[in-house]
């Protein structure tokens, strides 16, 4: 059954085509079907609805309508439920009715519905793609270039080009049109303002701009060189005004992509567009390189503009969401805020965030708001104080910090709970071809192109046809002079104008114009210089004509043109970018990105639980005391390592069965000195009796760094560092063991360093880390020493490159074993908790496999537990500044100064370190350096780097168990 409505409507999407439908006949369903009562009713209201014929008998006329629900006593024709009848008078006057016509009400509902969204669609919500601009927008720039307003004019209120607008093109309310304008205006919502304006027009903290009597603008010079240029050389089509009673462009002839430049946002019936401004001087290098390469890739394209370029600056952060966006049309773009980190006193070291710059669309002051919300909620911590210092010179936005608070953490935190950092979500939806259509960048730009080529040819075309005219007549004028005499004889014979005319025509041959221009000259310009100048004049409009004819003859030229107006228009408007790209990360915040970098301790137990404490934990005491207690234990458990790292360090679990695992730092609980700590299992997933044997916490994965692996068989080997990267939670194979053999000791160090590994019989062996081939992870690696029956190896260390290289030189000059002999010296400690110092100088660098030099002679009793190197770090009397910690297998620890350990020969026994008499023997040992504690008193809040000392670890760390 035809619809009533005749009027064809564009082709939409299948989309928005099948949810404008469902909506509107569920609602005629419900609504109008259900209740008798409001079914009478509509057969009250719809009788004066008028509906249009589609007889094509006659012509179509208005007629009224008397419409009744289908059933009862009425015909329905057979269409059920759900159907109107219509019976249309044909308005004779004789009494009799006209034709009855059955149709369907929800289909007629939709038909106008569809036409209703359309003209939302093309009429005022979404741009064109050609020049950018929504009609609004298009319509006030043509008024105020009707009205002369540009940029070299003076100003005019702002309510005489709104009255304009109304009057003339747009018959929408005044304060829409009104609203348009300011943001054309506003250098905060547009890249490049397309309108000047003088008076309040809004600012970045959402304040409204000035009723429009009080404003005033006209137009920028960009805006007349890049959309109003040539406008009157029949570049585009004009259409008549809403009243046809004057002409208005449907068009405006762009030179620049402007839907790219400026970007557009509008919300439609069924769907919306949101694009993000880009810089000129960028667009126009990717549209020349378009025109140069038209079979460029994506890739090739992000080389010349890699990204929006958002009029309030800010970090872009990641390219994943530009790609997605310039492939598809819809992308998410993640923008964050610019901010400085200030000092403001040095004294008591406290510092700001300074915020300089903000997301796109960001409203400023709520931004405050928001902060100084989560701070009195203590969502926020740190923050003291909150000042809006922004004036006309730039954006400042002061946060000051409590003292000691990290202001990288409270900046991350800020970027993960506020608008700092947001999302601009880009759907590249514009008219194209009379249809909404979503393009990504290529295709946009290929649109623009083929707009423009119509355009430079239509306005070639228009050029050509004037200088044509204008020669024709030049000709003309020519041929009167070089026949003067003869012409004026002619003219004063005519009896007329006419017959002046007709005679210059068939006297020498000239057109209605020609003679008609001859007839037009003046008497002054008859002398011989005005003969020259139209000679002159027409020698330049040939070669006008010429080269226009040469522009019309190769789309090539056409497209070099189209070329050098682009880079004419980059050399005198374009600027500096303003959004800087990073391609760190797509702006997702982790837990480490609000977690403070600080220095901790780890402890471990033979049990396998684990506890996360602070440096201070553990005081400073003298060498012989018996320490104190690191915490309760587990029944029959044993403290096992005892390390420091920080909090963001990767953390390398290595297992006894050449297994390792990874975990941030961080991720173990902070507890107390007496906590009982976390089992490990709940951290890394650990197979049933597998034992962590030792831990390396890595700042960095470097590419010249290597992990040193010891079992306690005596098997050596070295795995790059790159390997450990990436861990996958059930671990990876670090070393393959043979039955009974188990890895110990893992160290980082690199092929310029030294190893020192010793038994636990005291033997020791000095050797280079070079001369240990790289393997892969899944080998055994090389035999390290020869041990003797019932020896097993009892610890391994590192000497970093710049401390042996006076090895030899050392070993030639006297060595003095007093307290002020010079480092570095190897730290023995046995089971029995005694120890001592032996210069490095007293042991010589040797291949692997061999037995070693005696480091260590020990009583039938005893057995070592720990060798480190120690005197990296030196006090000004050239003393070791370094510590070590003494754990107990019953849980006690004693930290000491190195330098109180007395200096002695390789045969030596040693000095007691910490006293066992009930606390067994020495389960772990590990070095630490003093600075680390004493720069946290002097620098409160801030991280040292110079804190630790690299014993081993990329922290400087040493540790044995």
């Amino acid at each position: 059954m035809n619809s009533l409505s005749s009027s064809p409507t564009p082709s939409i999407s299948p989309s928005m085509s099948l949810s404008a439908t469902l909506r509107v006949s569920s609602f005629l369903r419900h609504k109008l079907f259900l209740a008798p009562s409001r079914a009478s009713a509509l057969r009250r209201n719809v009788s004066h609805l008028r509906f249009l014929s589609s007889s094509p008998s006659r012509r179509t006329v208005h007629h009224p309508v008397k419409a009744r629900r289908g059933g009862g006593q009425e015909d329905d024709g057979g269409l059920g439920n759900g159907s109107l009848t219509a019976v249309v008078k044909d308005g004779t006057g004789d009494g009799r009715d006209g034709r009855v016509l059955p149709f369907e009400l929800h289909k007629e509902a939709m038909d106008s519905y569809m036409a209703y969204a359309l003209s939302v669609l093309l009429g005022r919500a979404l741009p064109d793609v050609r020049d950018g601009l929504k009609p609004v927008h298009r319509r006030i720039l043509y008024a105020m270039h009707e009205l002369g307003l540009s940029s070299r004019k003076p100003f005019k209120k702002c309510a005489r080009v709104v009255g304009e607008v109304l009057g003339k093109f747009h018959p929408h309310g005044d304060n829409a049109v009104y609203d348009s304008m300011v943001r054309m205006a506003q250098d905060f919502s547009l890249r490049f303002p397309l309108i000047q304006g003088h008076g309040n027009f809004g600012s970045i903290d959402a304040d409204p701009p000035a009723a429009m009597r009080y404003t005033e603008c006209r137009l920028e010079a960009l805006t007349e060189a890049i959309l109003l240029a040539d406008l009157e050389q029949d570049t585009v089509d004009f259409v008549p005004n809403f009243d046809s009673s004057q002409k208005e462009p449907s068009l405006l002839p762009a030179r620049l992509p402007t839907l790219l430049l400026n970007g557009s946002s509008g919300i439609a019936v069924g769907m919306a567009t949101n694009i993000p401004p880009h810089n000129l001087g960028e667009l126009v290098d990717v549209l020349c390189a378009l025109i140069h390469n038209p079979e460029a890739s994506l890739q090739e394209l992000l080389e010349y503009m890699p990204g929006p370029d958002f009029p309030t600056g800010g970090l872009i952060m990641g390219n994943l969401g530009i790609l997605a966006a310039y492939r598809t049309g819809r992308g998410r773009i993640v923008v964050r805020g610019k901010a400085d980190i200030e000092l403001l006193d040095s004294k008591t070291k406290r510092s700001a965030v300074i915020i300089k710059e903000i997301p796109y669309q960001t409203n400023k002051s709520s931004l405050v708001e928001k902060i100084a919300e989560l701070v009195e909620n203590k969502t926020l911590e740190g923050i003291n104080d909150i000042r809006d210092e922004s004036d006309r010179s730039g954006m400042r936005v002061v946060i000051e910090l409590k003292r000691g608070a990290d202001p990288s953490i409270v900046l991350n935190n800020l970027y993960r709970l506020t608008a700092l950092q947001s999302s601009f979500n880009c759907n590249m939806v514009g008219i194209l071809d009379g249809q909404p259509k979503q393009m990504g960048l290529k295709e946009l730009l290929q649109a623009f192109l083929e707009f423009r080529c119509s355009v430079v040819e239509r306005r070639a075309r228009y050029k050509l046809s004037q200088a044509q005219d204008r020669r024709h007549i030049v000709e003309g004028i020519v041929v009167g002079l070089d026949n003067l005499d003869r012409v004026i004889d002619i003219i004063k014979e005519a009896k007329g104008n006419a017959a002046a005319s007709a005679g210059l025509k068939e006297e020498f041959n000239l057109s209605d114009k020609q003679a008609e221009a001859v007839l037009d000259i003046n008497l002054r310009r008859l002398n011989l210089l005005e003969r020259k100048k139209f000679v002159d004049e027409s020698a330049s409009l040939m070669e006008q004509i010429s080269k226009l004819t040469e522009l019309l003859s190769s789309r090539k030229n056409i497209l070099q043109l189209i070329e050098q107006e682009a880079l004419e228009l980059k050399n005198k408007f374009s600027s500096p970018r303003r959004s800087i790209l990073d391609d760190s990360d797509g702006g997702q915040l982790e837990d480490i990105d609000v977690i403070p970098n600080e220095e901790m301790l780890l402890a471990f137990s033979e049990k396998g639980y684990v506890k996360r404490m602070k440096p201070s934990t553990f005081n400073l005491q003298n060498r012989g005391t018996i320490g104190k207690s690191v915490g309760k234990l587990r029944v029959n458990d044993a403290m096992s390592d005892f390390i420091v790292c920080r909090s963001h360090d990767h953390v390398l679990y290595f297992s006894d069965r050449g297994i390792v695992y990874s975990a941030y730092a961080y991720k173990i609980p902070e507890s107390s000195r007496t906590a009982a700590g976390t089992p490990l299992i709940q951290i890394i997933s650990l197979s049933e009796g597998e034992r962590i044997t030792s831990i390396v916490p890595v700042t960095e994965f470097a590419e010249d760094q290597f992990l040193v692996m010891l079992t306690v068989n005596g098997y050596i080997k070295k795995v790059s560092l790159n390997y450990f990267s990436a861990i996958r939670s059930t671990g990876i194979i670090a070393i393959q063991l043979v039955p009974g053999d188990e890895l110990k000791w893992v160290r980082c160090c690199t092929n310029d360093d030294l190893v020192a590994m010793a038994s636990q019989n005291g033997m020791v062996i000095l050797s280079s880390c070079d001369i240990i081939r790289a393997l892969s992870r899944n080998t055994r690696g090389a035999i390290a020493m020869r041990l003797k029956e019932g020896d097993k190896m009892a610890s391994m260390d590192i000497i970093p490159a710049p401390r042996h290289t006076d090895l030899d030189k050392a070993a030639e000059d006297s060595i003095s074993y007093d307290k002020g002999g010079s480092g570095p010296w190897l730290l023995f400690v046995s089971e029995n908790g005694y120890g001592k110092r032996v210069p490095l100088s007293s042991f010589k660098k040797s291949p692997l496999n061999r037995v070693g030099l005696i480091g260590y002679k020990f009583s039938s009793e005893d057995r070592l537990a720990a060798v480190f190197v120690v005197g990296f770090s030196l006090t000004e009397d050239g003393e070791s500044d370094e510590q070590v910690v003494l754990v107990s297998q019953s849980g006690t620890v004693n930290r000491i100064k190195v330098r109180d350990i007395s200096i002695q020969s390789r045969y030596a026994r040693g000095v007691i370190l910490m006293r066992l008499e009930h606390a067994g023997k020495i389960q772990s040992a590990s070095l630490i350096s003093a600075s680390a504690e004493e720069a946290a008193e002097l620098l409160p809040g801030m991280q040292s780097e110079e804190a630790t000392t690299n014993a081993g670890t990329a922290e400087g760390i040493s540790m044995s168990s």
